[in-house]
Protein backbone atom coordinates (compact mmCIF):
# COMPACT_ATOMS: atom_id res chain seq x y z
CA UNK A 1 0.00 0.00 0.00
CA UNK A 2 1.32 3.55 -0.63
CA UNK A 3 1.14 5.25 2.30
CA UNK A 4 1.50 9.38 3.04
CA UNK A 5 2.79 10.52 6.31
CA UNK A 6 2.85 14.17 7.32
CA UNK A 7 4.98 15.40 9.70
CA UNK A 8 7.44 12.44 9.01
CA UNK A 9 10.48 14.38 10.45
CA UNK A 10 9.05 15.26 13.97
CA UNK A 11 8.33 12.79 17.23
CA UNK A 12 5.04 11.03 16.52
CA UNK A 13 5.40 10.90 12.49
CA UNK A 14 9.24 9.37 12.76
CA UNK A 15 7.89 6.62 14.55
CA UNK A 16 4.97 6.05 12.75
CA UNK A 17 6.82 6.19 9.28
CA UNK A 18 9.31 4.05 10.74
CA UNK A 19 6.69 1.29 11.50
CA UNK A 20 4.61 1.30 8.11
CA UNK A 21 7.89 1.13 6.65
CA UNK A 22 8.60 -2.27 8.52
CA UNK A 23 5.05 -3.31 7.62
CA UNK A 24 6.12 -3.45 3.89
CA UNK A 25 4.49 -0.36 3.04
CA UNK A 26 5.53 2.30 0.46
CA UNK A 27 5.85 5.71 2.75
CA UNK A 28 5.87 9.00 1.16
CA UNK A 29 6.34 11.82 3.52
CA UNK A 30 5.74 15.30 2.90
CA UNK A 31 8.09 17.53 4.31
CA UNK A 32 9.75 21.35 4.16
CA UNK A 33 12.90 21.86 2.48
CA UNK A 34 14.77 23.22 6.21
CA UNK A 35 13.24 20.35 7.57
CA UNK A 36 15.67 18.41 9.90
CA UNK A 37 16.16 14.45 8.64
CA UNK A 38 17.97 13.11 11.92
CA UNK A 39 14.49 11.15 13.27
CA UNK A 40 14.74 9.62 9.80
CA UNK A 41 17.56 9.52 8.64
CA UNK A 42 17.42 5.02 8.60
CA UNK A 43 14.45 4.96 7.11
CA UNK A 44 13.64 4.58 3.35
CA UNK A 45 10.76 6.73 2.61
CA UNK A 46 10.18 8.74 -0.64
CA UNK A 47 10.27 12.72 -0.01
CA UNK A 48 7.86 14.77 -1.34
CA UNK A 49 9.26 19.07 -0.73
CA UNK A 50 6.62 21.06 0.37
CA UNK A 51 4.83 22.58 2.69
CA UNK A 52 0.89 21.64 4.66
CA UNK A 53 0.16 25.19 3.75
CA UNK A 54 0.51 24.89 0.07
CA UNK A 55 -2.69 23.72 -1.04
CA UNK A 56 -0.70 23.01 -4.41
CA UNK A 57 2.02 20.86 -2.90
CA UNK A 58 -0.54 18.80 -0.50
CA UNK A 59 -2.31 18.13 -3.21
CA UNK A 60 0.93 16.31 -5.17
CA UNK A 61 1.65 14.48 -1.49
CA UNK A 62 -1.45 13.03 -1.87
CA UNK A 63 -1.75 11.87 -5.40
CA UNK A 64 -1.58 8.69 -6.16
CA UNK A 65 -2.01 7.38 -2.30
CA UNK A 66 -4.25 4.64 -0.79
CA UNK A 67 -3.94 5.91 2.87
CA UNK A 68 -2.74 9.29 4.55
CA UNK A 69 -1.76 9.50 8.16
CA UNK A 70 -1.85 13.19 9.06
CA UNK A 71 0.45 14.01 11.80
CA UNK A 72 1.95 17.05 11.00
CA UNK A 73 1.32 20.23 13.37
CA UNK A 74 2.85 22.99 15.34
CA UNK A 75 2.80 22.37 18.48
CA UNK A 76 3.21 25.88 20.47
CA UNK A 77 1.78 27.67 23.27
CA UNK A 78 4.12 30.77 22.32
CA UNK A 79 1.39 33.67 22.13
CA UNK A 80 3.77 35.03 19.72
CA UNK A 81 3.23 32.04 17.40
CA UNK A 82 -0.38 31.72 17.20
CA UNK A 83 -1.59 32.65 13.93
CA UNK A 84 1.20 30.46 12.36
CA UNK A 85 -0.38 27.24 14.73
CA UNK A 86 -3.51 28.28 13.13
CA UNK A 87 -2.03 28.39 9.82
CA UNK A 88 -0.52 24.90 10.03
CA UNK A 89 -3.37 22.98 12.76
CA UNK A 90 -6.56 24.02 10.71
CA UNK A 91 -4.88 25.58 7.57
CA UNK A 92 -2.81 22.70 7.05
CA UNK A 93 -5.43 20.14 8.29
CA UNK A 94 -8.04 21.64 5.95
CA UNK A 95 -5.78 21.64 2.78
CA UNK A 96 -5.38 18.00 3.64
CA UNK A 97 -9.10 17.33 3.59
CA UNK A 98 -9.62 19.16 0.31
CA UNK A 99 -6.68 16.77 -1.43
CA UNK A 100 -8.20 14.17 0.33
CA UNK A 101 -11.69 14.16 -1.06
CA UNK A 102 -10.57 15.35 -4.20
CA UNK A 103 -7.95 12.36 -4.62
CA UNK A 104 -10.90 9.68 -3.20
CA UNK A 105 -8.33 7.93 -1.16
CA UNK A 106 -9.04 5.26 1.43
CA UNK A 107 -8.94 6.24 4.67
CA UNK A 108 -7.56 9.48 6.61
CA UNK A 109 -6.25 8.65 9.96
CA UNK A 110 -5.89 12.62 11.71
CA UNK A 111 -3.95 12.79 14.58
CA UNK A 112 -5.44 15.55 17.27
CA UNK A 113 -4.55 16.15 20.74
CA UNK A 114 -6.21 15.43 23.74
CA UNK A 115 -5.51 18.96 23.93
CA UNK A 116 -9.04 19.13 21.81
CA UNK A 117 -11.24 17.15 24.20
CA UNK A 118 -12.65 18.82 27.14
CA UNK A 119 -12.20 18.95 30.76
CA UNK A 120 -14.21 17.06 34.01
CA UNK A 121 -14.17 17.74 37.21
CA UNK A 122 -11.08 16.90 39.16
CA UNK A 123 -11.09 13.50 39.77
CA UNK A 124 -13.15 12.14 36.90
CA UNK A 125 -11.60 10.78 33.71
CA UNK A 126 -12.39 12.84 30.49
CA UNK A 127 -13.71 11.02 27.44
CA UNK A 128 -14.63 11.04 23.36
CA UNK A 129 -17.66 12.33 24.33
CA UNK A 130 -16.50 15.45 26.45
CA UNK A 131 -17.37 18.48 25.26
CA UNK A 132 -14.24 21.03 24.16
CA UNK A 133 -14.24 23.96 26.95
CA UNK A 134 -11.43 25.29 27.00
CA UNK A 135 -12.14 28.73 25.38
CA UNK A 136 -11.81 30.94 28.59
CA UNK A 137 -8.49 29.67 29.12
CA UNK A 138 -7.69 31.41 25.48
CA UNK A 139 -5.01 28.57 25.06
CA UNK A 140 -4.16 28.89 20.81
CA UNK A 141 -3.01 25.06 20.26
CA UNK A 142 -6.02 23.65 22.30
CA UNK A 143 -8.32 26.40 20.02
CA UNK A 144 -6.55 24.96 16.78
CA UNK A 145 -6.73 21.43 17.34
CA UNK A 146 -10.20 21.58 18.04
CA UNK A 147 -10.80 23.55 15.21
CA UNK A 148 -8.79 21.04 13.01
CA UNK A 149 -10.86 18.17 14.18
CA UNK A 150 -13.73 20.58 12.74
CA UNK A 151 -12.14 20.33 9.50
CA UNK A 152 -12.19 16.73 9.52
CA UNK A 153 -15.47 15.85 10.55
CA UNK A 154 -16.89 18.24 7.47
CA UNK A 155 -14.98 16.41 5.44
CA UNK A 156 -16.39 13.51 6.74
CA UNK A 157 -19.72 14.50 6.28
CA UNK A 158 -18.62 15.51 2.39
CA UNK A 159 -17.67 11.66 2.34
CA UNK A 160 -14.19 11.39 3.51
CA UNK A 161 -13.36 8.35 5.45
CA UNK A 162 -11.49 9.82 7.88
CA UNK A 163 -11.13 8.51 12.07
CA UNK A 164 -9.37 10.87 14.42
CA UNK A 165 -7.21 9.91 17.54
CA UNK A 166 -6.25 11.40 20.55
CA UNK A 167 -2.97 10.96 21.92
CA UNK A 168 -1.63 12.54 25.59
CA UNK A 169 1.39 13.83 26.35
CA UNK A 170 4.00 11.56 24.84
CA UNK A 171 7.53 9.83 25.76
CA UNK A 172 9.67 7.61 23.57
CA UNK A 173 12.17 7.01 20.65
CA UNK A 174 13.26 10.03 18.23
CA UNK A 175 11.91 13.15 20.22
CA UNK A 176 14.94 14.72 18.95
CA UNK A 177 13.11 18.36 19.70
CA UNK A 178 12.15 17.34 23.03
CA UNK A 179 8.54 17.24 22.39
CA UNK A 180 7.64 15.09 25.78
CA UNK A 181 11.18 14.32 26.28
CA UNK A 182 11.96 18.01 27.49
CA UNK A 183 11.05 16.55 31.30
CA UNK A 184 13.44 13.72 31.08
CA UNK A 185 16.10 16.04 29.90
CA UNK A 186 14.98 18.48 32.75
CA UNK A 187 15.09 16.23 35.56
CA UNK A 188 18.13 14.79 34.46
CA UNK A 189 20.40 17.98 34.27
CA UNK A 190 18.42 18.84 37.68
CA UNK A 191 16.54 22.04 36.81
CA UNK A 192 13.37 21.23 38.44
CA UNK A 193 13.33 20.45 41.95
CA UNK A 194 9.62 21.54 42.56
CA UNK A 195 6.27 20.38 41.76
CA UNK A 196 3.04 21.88 40.73
CA UNK A 197 -0.53 20.69 41.74
CA UNK A 198 -2.39 19.26 38.78
CA UNK A 199 -1.61 16.34 37.08
CA UNK A 200 -1.36 14.74 33.39
CA UNK A 201 -1.39 11.47 31.23
CA UNK A 202 1.54 10.22 30.04
CA UNK A 203 1.64 7.68 27.03
CA UNK A 204 4.43 5.93 25.45
CA UNK A 205 4.68 7.11 21.87
CA UNK A 206 4.67 2.92 20.55
CA UNK A 207 1.72 3.10 22.46
CA UNK A 208 0.38 5.99 20.32
CA UNK A 209 1.82 4.41 16.92
CA UNK A 210 -0.16 1.29 17.19
CA UNK A 211 -2.85 3.05 18.07
CA UNK A 212 -2.77 5.02 14.33
CA UNK A 213 -1.96 1.72 12.48
CA UNK A 214 -5.13 0.17 14.07
CA UNK A 215 -7.49 3.42 13.87
CA UNK A 216 -6.32 2.78 10.29
CA UNK A 217 -7.43 -1.29 9.90
CA UNK A 218 -11.17 -0.72 12.24
CA UNK A 219 -11.38 2.46 13.54
CA UNK A 220 -15.13 3.82 12.76
CA UNK A 221 -15.39 6.41 10.19
CA UNK A 222 -15.80 9.74 11.77
CA UNK A 223 -15.18 8.82 15.04
CA UNK A 224 -12.34 9.79 17.89
CA UNK A 225 -9.83 7.77 19.97
CA UNK A 226 -8.08 8.61 22.87
CA UNK A 227 -4.70 7.32 22.78
CA UNK A 228 -3.67 7.94 26.40
CA UNK A 229 -1.64 6.49 28.98
CA UNK A 230 -1.06 6.39 32.75
CA UNK A 231 -3.02 9.46 34.91
CA UNK A 232 -0.73 10.77 37.32
CA UNK A 233 0.15 13.74 39.25
CA UNK A 234 2.62 16.28 38.10
CA UNK A 235 4.42 15.24 41.33
CA UNK A 236 4.56 11.46 40.55
CA UNK A 237 6.08 11.95 37.17
CA UNK A 238 8.50 13.95 38.36
CA UNK A 239 9.14 10.96 41.28
CA UNK A 240 9.35 8.30 38.69
CA UNK A 241 11.49 10.19 36.19
CA UNK A 242 14.10 11.25 38.90
CA UNK A 243 13.95 7.76 39.96
CA UNK A 244 15.07 6.62 36.39
CA UNK A 245 17.47 8.92 35.21
CA UNK A 246 19.15 10.12 38.99
CA UNK A 247 17.94 13.56 38.80
CA UNK A 248 16.31 15.26 41.83
CA UNK A 249 13.00 14.72 43.52
CA UNK A 250 10.57 17.44 44.13
CA UNK A 251 11.66 19.04 47.29
CA UNK A 252 8.24 21.02 47.46
CA UNK A 253 5.41 22.17 46.08
CA UNK A 254 4.82 24.93 43.90
CA UNK A 255 1.66 27.15 44.57
CA UNK A 256 0.39 27.59 41.22
CA UNK A 257 0.69 31.85 41.24
CA UNK A 258 4.60 30.99 41.37
CA UNK A 259 4.26 28.70 38.09
CA UNK A 260 2.33 31.26 36.72
CA UNK A 261 4.79 34.08 37.51
CA UNK A 262 7.87 31.75 35.81
CA UNK A 263 5.89 31.66 32.84
CA UNK A 264 5.24 35.19 32.64
CA UNK A 265 8.85 35.86 33.01
CA UNK A 266 10.47 33.19 30.78
CA UNK A 267 7.99 34.56 28.06
CA UNK A 268 8.44 38.51 28.59
CA UNK A 269 12.52 36.86 28.21
CA UNK A 270 11.32 34.39 24.77
CA UNK A 271 9.81 38.01 23.66
CA UNK A 272 12.89 40.05 24.15
CA UNK A 273 15.25 37.04 22.91
CA UNK A 274 12.74 36.53 20.19
CA UNK A 275 12.94 32.74 21.03
CA UNK A 276 10.54 30.57 22.23
CA UNK A 277 10.44 30.78 26.32
CA UNK A 278 11.48 27.92 27.96
CA UNK A 279 7.36 27.33 29.74
CA UNK A 280 4.87 29.99 28.26
CA UNK A 281 1.55 31.34 30.16
CA UNK A 282 -0.40 29.39 27.56
CA UNK A 283 1.26 26.31 28.87
CA UNK A 284 0.71 26.85 32.72
CA UNK A 285 -2.87 27.51 31.45
CA UNK A 286 -5.22 25.20 33.14
CA UNK A 287 -1.93 22.90 34.03
CA UNK A 288 -3.28 22.79 37.45
CA UNK A 289 -6.40 20.84 36.74
CA UNK A 290 -6.32 17.01 36.75
CA UNK A 291 -6.27 16.24 33.13
CA UNK A 292 -6.81 13.02 33.00
CA UNK A 293 -8.52 10.48 30.12
CA UNK A 294 -10.27 7.15 29.37
CA UNK A 295 -8.78 5.33 26.77
CA UNK A 296 -11.38 2.38 27.12
CA UNK A 297 -12.69 2.58 24.15
CA UNK A 298 -10.10 2.47 21.84
CA UNK A 299 -8.85 -0.44 24.36
CA UNK A 300 -12.18 -1.96 23.07
CA UNK A 301 -12.49 -0.98 19.90
CA UNK A 302 -9.58 -0.60 18.47
CA UNK A 303 -7.47 -3.62 20.59
CA UNK A 304 -5.41 -0.41 22.11
CA UNK A 305 -2.90 -1.16 24.95
CA UNK A 306 -1.08 1.01 27.59
CA UNK A 307 3.17 0.87 28.61
CA UNK A 308 4.11 1.59 32.26
CA UNK A 309 5.27 5.02 32.55
CA UNK A 310 8.29 3.78 34.13
CA UNK A 311 9.00 1.46 31.19
CA UNK A 312 8.27 4.61 28.80
CA UNK A 313 10.63 6.38 30.40
CA UNK A 314 13.71 3.92 30.75
CA UNK A 315 12.64 3.69 26.75
CA UNK A 316 13.12 7.51 26.37
CA UNK A 317 16.00 8.05 28.48
CA UNK A 318 17.79 4.68 26.88
CA UNK A 319 17.35 5.92 23.49
CA UNK A 320 18.31 9.85 24.30
CA UNK A 321 21.74 8.09 26.23
CA UNK A 322 22.69 5.85 22.95
CA UNK A 323 22.31 8.79 20.29
CA UNK A 324 24.43 11.65 23.27
CA UNK A 325 21.79 13.78 23.19
CA UNK A 326 21.96 14.55 27.34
Amino acid sequence: MRVLVTGATGFLGSNLAGALVSEGHHVRILRRPTSSLTAIRDLDVEHTIGDIRDPDAVRVAVRGCDMIFHAAALVSYWRKQRAEVYDINIGGTANIIDACLRAGVQRLIHTSSVAAVGFEKDGVLADESTPFNWDAYDVGYRISKHRGELEVLKGVKAGLPAVIVNPSIMVGERDIHFIGGQIVRDVYKKRIFYSIEGGISVVYVGDVVRGHLAAARQGRIGERYILSGENLTHRQILETTADVVSGWKPLFRLPFWGAKTIASVSEAVGNLAKTKPWIGKELVAGLNRMCWFSCEKAKRELGYSVTPFRTAIERTFEWYGVHSML
